[in-house]
């Protein structure tokens, strides 16, 4: 049995967000985002001065937002705040995060396109579908949003899945062997957030029992977590 004592002290991660990283170094790529990652990386030479950048929830639009917004030093805009940074933009860059996941203020949107291309700036748009299906009334802003550029994002395949949990590991300084990340792929839904959140309950649970992360416990914590548990009872 080894002495527990010379291990370095690692605190429980208690939150989601623990070493994970959005810079770009730290973006895994595969072929379902690298077209939207291309577009962040060749800011500000952009085919339009507006992108709507579209996926599934889960499909890691947020992360590229972020990654983005830090990028280009962009002003984050509530969606149902739009009027109130309009005045003080000026010529910086603006992101509006899930633009569409409620009603869109047409006029407010409309309006900061229009301040956005006269400053000769960027507007990121994210969201879950395409322009055309926002249900959008107002011809001059329907005329903008055709302008604009879309790139499509889509869920997370194998390859993705596999280097993002891995990645999430390494994140905390554990190494998991393969065969248990292969597992976690095949039977998590594919979302990088419920990556994430089974990464972060893996490795509290092999903390507080002071076990390896193996198949077994990955087993338990996935069906833990299809049964809606939301923490262990240990």
């Amino acid at each position: 049995m080894s002495d527990h004592r010379s291990d370095p002290p690692r605190q429980l991660p208690l939150d989601l967000g623990h070493g994970t990283g959005y810079s770009r170094d730290e973006l895994v790529v595969s072929g379902t985002n690298a077209e939207a990652a291309a577009l962040v990386d060749r800011w500000p030479d952009w085919p339009s001065p507006v992108v709507v950048l579209a996926g599934p929830p889960g499909s890691g639009k947020t992360h590229l937002a972020q990654i983005w917004q830090t990028h280009a030093g962009a002003v984050a805009i509530d969606p149902g705040r739009i009027g109130e940074h309009i005045a003080g933009l000026g010529a910086r860059p603006a992101l509006i995060d899930d633009i569409d996941r409620g009603p869109i203020d047409e006029q407010g949107l409309f309006h900061l396109i229009n301040i956005v291309r006269g400053a000769g700036s960027t507007l990121l748009l994210t969201a879950r579908r395409f322009p055309s299906a926002w249900r959008v009334a107002l011809p001059d802003l329907i005329s903008r949003l055709k302008a604009a550029a879309t790139v499509e994002i889509h869920e997370p395949d194998d390859l993705l899945l596999a280097g993002v949990i891995t990645k999430l590991f390494a994140d905390r300084q554990v190494e998991v062997e393969q065969h248990v990340v292969q597992y976690l792929v095949r039977r998590i839904e594919r979302s990088l957030a419920t990556a994430m959140r089974v990464v972060e309950r893996l490795d509290r649970a092999a903390l507080e029992r002071k076990t390896p992360i193996t198949r077994a416990l990955a087993a338990e914590t996935v069906s833990a977590m299809d049964e809606g548990q939301g923490e262990f009872d240990i």
